[in-house]
């Protein structure tokens, strides 16, 4: 039985984290770079899903780390909606487009996958240790990551 002791071994942490960058590495490039408000929005979006997970992982309920994980999710999808801006602005090609907007949405899935995980019995949180008990690995569906434009 694995245990996780720590947010930063949790793999929904870890895509958040890689989209995080990502996304401040895309605000630094090109048009986009010029747009501040629309860089501010991203990066604070792709920093929220990031710290969400963390933040959930450090409470000591269920409700309350699933609570988290719905807003980091959340701020995935914002990702994905203000990408279609830049996008739409001509700040972005199609290509840039799609690699950003597929990672945040296997981001999404990935969080979510971990937030229904908190609903069954093969996962738990040990409400002594802080510390979150996978029995079984969490099975990482990502066929909502492909979503039609």
């Amino acid at each position: 039985m694995a245990v996780i002791k720590r947010f930063e071994d949790l793999i929904a942490w870890q895509e958040a984290r890689k989209l995080t960058k990502a996304i401040r590495t895309l605000c630094r490039q090109g048009e986009l770079a010029r747009d501040f408000a629309l860089c501010d929005q991203l990066r604070r979006a792709a920093t929220s899903s990031m710290t969400n997970v963390a933040e959930g992982f450090d409470n000591e309920s269920r409700p309350e780390f699933s609570r988290f994980l719905t807003i980091a999710r959340r701020s995935s999808v914002e990702v994905q909606s203000l990408l279609y801006t830049a996008l739409d602005d001509n700040l972005i090609d199609d290509v840039t487009f799609r690699q950003h907007y597929d990672m945040a949405g296997r981001t999404k899935s990935i969080i979510n996958n971990l937030r229904r995980s908190l609903n069954t019995d093969t996962k738990r949180i040990s409400e002594d240790t802080g510390t979150y008990d996978a029995m079984e690995p969490i099975a990482t569906d990502t066929s909502d990551t492909n979503d039609t434009i």
